[in-house]
């Protein structure tokens, strides 16, 4: 079946790690003849397949994807370029009349897709070299509890071990006067134009229910090789301080295997950082109306983002 919907029409599935959106696009996809665009930060490594909950290549032959394995772990990766990629793929899909699905849990990438990016002020190397060293003086924590301090609402949503976008938010605040936040806030669905018409399906199971996912979720990355990923990886060279590798599951190996942590408390830690995760993800669409909120991918109803895909 061909959806010539012109302009193109997207479902965009959101939500913490572990609520399902996988399986959810899956579905959808087979259902409507459709392909799926990742909008996930971690999953752009090439190399990093069982840490970040990547498609297996089974369920790729089944329903082919797009902006995954896109750089490799020492390579850098931006908002920017995933909108170029994405928007790339969107309008081969809809040359071919295939629905696009977007898929993931990084709000950011999701907001510079039907957003735009808020560009901000130009770089300061000056303020952006004074942030890394007092990064590298007193750790990465205290500079995000610095962040926190000016800007709670860009603290929460910035993962503690991102330094990049730590420092960048404070460089903004430094430079403007004014919060990344308050940027952001003007920057949003009730101001600009969306740059592609959508549905917003967002899976948020109940908290226990999520917790244990996650926790179950961990589990299954390390009986699927996750510790044998990480090994590859540092016999590849991919270490710590790389962004790629300060990600979730592969920072508290890292540390296991240079003897800084015991394995069980590097299991306890992964699991504890991933419901941490979740509940930033979940705060990038806080009070967003625009987003259709399920519990269950079960209880979405595939029929009418069917008819939703197909136009008017």
């Amino acid at each position: 079946m061909l959806f010539a919907v012109s302009p193109p029409r997207l479902v965009v599935i959101i939500g913490p790690t572990g609520a399902g959106k996988t399986r959810l696009a899956l579905a959808l996809a087979e259902r409507v003849g459709g392909e799926v665009i990742s909008a996930d930060s971690q999953q752009v490594y090439a190399g990093m397949d069982v840490g970040t909950g990547k498609v297996t290549v089974a369920e790729r032959a089944r329903v082919p994807h797009h902006v995954l394995d896109v750089v490799r772990p020492d390579q850098e990766m931006t908002a920017a370029r995933f909108v170029d990629l994405a928007d790339r793929a969107i309008a081969d899909l809809a040359a071919r009349g295939i629905p696009a699905i977007v898929c993931g849990g990084t709000g950011l990438y999701v907001r510079a897709l039907l957003l735009g990016l808020f560009a901000g002020p130009p770089a300061s190397p000056e303020i952006r070299a004074e942030l890394a060293q007092l990064a590298r003086a007193h750790g990465l924590p205290a500079l995000h509890a610095e962040l926190a301090s000016v800007d709670p609402a860009a603290a929460a949503k910035i993962d503690p071990n991102d330094e990049k976008r730590t420092i960048r938010a404070l460089e903004v605040y430094r430079l403007t006067g004014e919060t990344m936040s308050a940027h952001q806030a003007r920057h949003d669905h009730r101001s600009l134009p969306l740059r592609y018409a959508a549905r917003l399906v967002g899976l948020s199971p109940e908290r226990d229910a999520l917790y244990r996912a996650i926790d179950a979720r961990v589990d299954a990355m390390l009986d699927a090789g996750l510790e044998a990923e990480v090994a590859a990886l540092r016999a590849a060279g991919y270490l710590p301080p790389l962004r790629s590798q300060q990600a979730i599951g592969y920072a508290e190996l890292h540390e296991l295997a240079e003897g800084r942590v015991a394995r069980p408390r590097a299991i306890e830690l992964i699991k504890r950082n991933s419901r941490h995760y979740a509940r930033r993800q979940l705060s990038w669409y806080r009070g967003d109306a625009t987003v259709t909120w399920h519990a269950d991918p079960a209880a979405v109803d595939l029929a009418d983002l069917e008819r939703y895909l197909q136009g008017p």
